[in-house]
């Protein structure tokens, strides 16, 4: 087991120098650039291959190299299947990571961010990542940003980017608004703050015009996502069907609507609620009593000071204030007084609902609290079904009450129980609706609001817009104007890249406002239309808008004419393997995969998601927790691969688990890698014979292991399974050592065969050792690029299998058999065996199932 903050040690065994091999094959790959992306003109099948880019805000950590570990071995895998790969990295290098560590440190976040990304630089470099150079791209750098500002005004243009005052997540220690899905119970998701609300005016993407779309092409993704990931967007957009129901309020000049998945209750409604902090209950608290207005101020802060999380909560007492004011139910005429009450949220629905108390608990709860009145609409008890019921006879013969035991309604009357009614059942005390289902009684009142004027069918989402603008100064300028006659006006496109000023003289720190707004010169401008003075946009976006389609600005990342290439996004895109943690299964992938829409409906690409396979590794915890540069909880990724070398680290990495699981760095044993590297090294090493040596000739025992790898590995790469290729890569290095050893010795041609398969596998793991122990073996291309090698079909055939004899559901042998035994005779062989006639113990055999040369299960009852 290595030490926690270090990997293993281990002495070089048999002149294998790890990182002279290390560092011999970095000079040439740095020199030949071999991983470059082939043009127009190479005419191989293309693969877009793409890892999640880096935060430059410190040094990558051993969860990084997990990530970049992952991200290489796919693309180097598709490279020996013959295919095109692309394989270009970049830096997220905007941001509150970036900014906040150069503000602990008093640096200007531009220094600390550029030297932090040639830090990473140079570790991709060691640890081999087989990159396309040429590609690179920075966030930050003002030919990029640049596209990030046209992007948000062709947002703004299409009416997708709008700017509105509203209550927002405010995390008082990095002082910036954040956006809903940066809110992680109640808390931000950086810093760990607790987040609190806050009204403030914010520039918002309209996503939630997408919000069908971005649910139902979920449908495309199936089996290619994560079913996790796919879930989850599916709950936070969270779509639900019901109706809008307009309610006229007393003394108020026009309706107020609440979405509602239930409108069959409508005549269950016996009070309303509006969100305490909505405008709509400021206003309706503005028409009461002083005494109301008092007490409506005092809930009115509690309120701000909890979170959502608190708010939702249903195990803890209802709060409320009476606004002395009343809803007109529209359907029956009644007057339903209106309440404030925290339980409801001003950016949900329309942040006011109606109450329904008998058939929704927190309603109840409410209503109980208060003493405010229940009306059941619905009877749970009646049958729904046409069925026809069973008749029972007792001894006498009398046909038995099959519900003589079941509650009556009465018996569940939830004012009483305090467990509201919310199955299926019959409509009562519903006037027209009476004795209706629930799917019939939603379709009759919905028809009946329609033509009154009163309510429409509708949708409802959990998804709200995204918020992107922040308070902090290292991020893409958000290009709008403000003239001084309050108009609001783009920055026009021949004006951009709209550059950050310098940070001299700025104060950087986090104090509510943005720091863009002290830089008085910056700051001034003119109102493109009229010349006349006006002032920019304090604001920087989220950094989220940098990533949301970076993928793109990679197909010809330094185009000044354009964001990307419409004629590359054609040939490449979209990305055929993108790989990364699943902290970012709604963040990160949901925007890309609403900015690919939009980009889709402007007629800019042919695809409507970014991301054709999803492939999400576990997390590296240390001493239990998952490593963080923000919590200091890390092993820095350059100095671990000092003693045992890259190489060590990536197969020790690969062979440590599934991708998906989570790997203890404390069990990761680079030791174990290191030795195996030099095993398979010192197979290429003995081998004696020449290139052109007949390999049929070889011995066939060697030969079936080194087959049924080169056949067995391409589906287990594309399931992920690294750590069983590594494990099947072992065998055949031990079987190899086993042959030189004690068989034909190192000039069997199955030998040379079975060394240069393992360099060629190997390449996905270790390139350093397998380039080598490729050029050891006589050749003086790059293993990298070579094809992979067909298995022979005729080695792949089974001489025997192994039989498994099963007894009543438990095993009680193994028989060596025939690979194409017949039935009659594998059921024999298993009949006659010595353990499975002492397993049975006298007892019959009354069922016999046999598959064929695997399987047979006997039952002895």
């Amino acid at each position: 087991m290595s030490d926690s903050s270090a990997p293993d040690s281990a002495v070089p065994a048999d002149g294998f120098d790890a990182l002279a091999i290390q560092e011999k094959w970095q000079r040439r790959w740095l020199e030949d650039d071999p991983f470059r992306a082939g043009g127009a003109d190479d005419t191989r099948p293309r693969k877009y291959v793409l890892g999640m880019f880096p935060y430059p805000s410190g040094d990558l950590h051993m969860g990084h190299a997990e990530n970049y570990a992952y991200v290489d071995i796919v693309a180097r895998f598709w490279r020996h299947r013959g295919y095109n790969v692309l394989n270009p990295i970049g830096w997220d290098s905007f941001g509150l990571p970036a900014e906040n560590a150069a503000i602990q440190r008093g640096a200007d976040p531009r220094e600390w961010t550029y030297a932090n990304i040639e830090r990473h630089k140079r570790s991709f470099r060691e640890y081999g990542s087989s990159y396309d150079w040429s590609r690179i791209l920075h966030t930050s750098d003002p030919e990029y940003y640049r596209w990030n500002q046209w992007l948000f005004q062709r947002l703004y243009e299409r009416g997708l980017a709008y700017r509105k005052e509203s209550p927002v997540n405010w995390c008082p220690n990095d002082q910036t608004v954040l956006a809903n899905e940066q809110v992680v119970e109640g808390h931000c998701e950086r810093c760990g703050a607790e987040v609190v609300k806050k009204k403030l005016t914010q520039w918002y993407f309209k996503i939630t015009e997408y919000a069908d779309r971005l649910l139902d092409d979920l449908n495309q993704l199936e089996g290619f996502w994560p079913q996790k990931v796919i879930r989850m967007q599916r709950n936070w957009i969270g779509r639900s069907v019901g109706a809008d129901i307009d309610f006229e309020i007393e003394g108020h000049h026009e309706p107020v609507t609440v979405f509602s998945t239930r409108p069959d209750t409508l005549h269950g409604a016996t009070f309303f609620v509006v969100a305490p902090d909505s405008d709509l209950a400021a206003e309706l608290a503005s028409g009461s009593s002083a005494d109301v207005r008092a007490r409506f101020q005092d809930y009115l802060e509690r309120v701000q000071r909890e979170t959502e999380i608190e708010r939702q909560s249903t195990d803890r007492p209802k709060t409320g204030v009476f606004l002395d004011r009343y809803a007109i139910n529209p359907i029956n005429g009644e007057r339903l007084p209106i309440w404030a009450a925290d339980y409801v949220l001003a950016d949900y629905g329309h942040g006011a609902v109606m109450a329904v108390p008998a058939h929704d608990q927190r309603d109840l709860d409410f209503a109980r609290a208060f003493d405010l009145p229940v009306k059941v609409v619905v009877d749970t008890t009646a049958p729904i079904t046409g069925a026809i019921p069973v008749i029972e006879l007792d001894e006498d013969g009398t046909p038995i009450d099959p519900t003589a035991d079941d509650p009556t309604l009465d018996d569940l009357d939830p004012a009483r129980t305090g467990v509201a009614l919310t199955g299926e059942g019959r409509m009562i005390n519903s006037g027209s609706l009476d004795g209706l289902s629930k799917r019939n009684a939603i379709a009759r009142i919905v028809d009946e609001l329609e033509r009154a004027g009163t309510g429409r069918a509708a949708k409802s989402y959990r998804l709200r817009d995204w918020l992107i603008s922040r308070q902090r100064f290292w991020g893409t300028p958000i290009p709008m104007i403000h003239t001084d006659d309050g108009r609001i006006v783009p920055v026009p496109d021949d004006q951009l890249p709209l550059q950050l000023p310098d940070a001299e003289g700025l104060d950087l720190a986090p104090r509510g406002t943005s720091p863009l707004g002290g830089a008085e010169e910056w700051m001034r401008t003119v109102d493109p239309a009229t010349g006349e003075p006006a002032r920019r946009d304090p604001d920087t976006m989220d950094t989220f808008v940098d990533s949301s389609w970076y993928f793109l600005r990679f197909l010809s990342p330094g185009d000044p004419a354009e964001a990307f290439s419409s004629a590359q996004a054609d040939r490449w895109a979209p990305v055929d393997s993108y790989i990364g943690g699943v902290e970012h299964a709604i963040l990160h992938l949901l925007y890309a995969r609403f900015i690919t829409k939009v980009l889709f409906d402007m007629g800019l690409i042919e695809f409507t998601e970014p991301f054709s396979t999803l492939i999400n590794q576990g997390m590296v915890l240390l001493g239990g927790s998952k490593m963080s540069k923000s919590k200091g909880n890390l092993v820095e990724f350059a100095p671990s691969m000092l003693d045992p070398g890259a190489d060590a680290v990536r197969v020790a990495i690969a062979f440590a688990g599934p991708v998906e699981d989570d790997i203890n760095w404390e069990d990761v044993s680079t030791t174990g890698a290191q030795k195996f590297l030099a095993r398979a090294w010192r197979v290429a090493m003995d081998v004696t014979s020449d290139p052109d040596v007949v390999w049929a000739e070889g011995d066939p025992a060697l030969r079936r292991v080194t087959h049924r790898l080169l056949a067995d590995a391409p589906s287990l790469v594309e399931q992920t399974k690294f750590n069983v290729v590594v494990a099947r890569l072992m065998e055949l290095v031990n079987a190899t050592r086993k042959a030189i050893d004690s068989g034909a010795g190192p000039a069997d041609p199955a030998v040379r065969e079975a060394a240069e398969a393992t360099a060629m596998v190997l390449d996905l793991f270790a390139p350093h050792t397998a380039e080598e122990m490729w050029e050891i073996l006589g050749y003086d291309s790059y293993v990298g690029l070579f094809p992979w090698r067909s298995p022979d079909p005729t080695l792949l055939v089974e001489d025997t299998v192994t039989a498994v004899v099963q007894i009543d559901g438990k095993v009680r042998a193994t028989l060596e058999v025939p690979a194409r035994i017949a039935q009659d005779a594998l059921e024999a062989m298993a009949r006659e065996d010595a353990r499975v006639v002492r397993s049975l113990a006298g007892r019959q055999i009354t069922r016999a199932i046999v598959r064929p040369p695997k399987v047979v299960s006997f039952s002895t009852h």
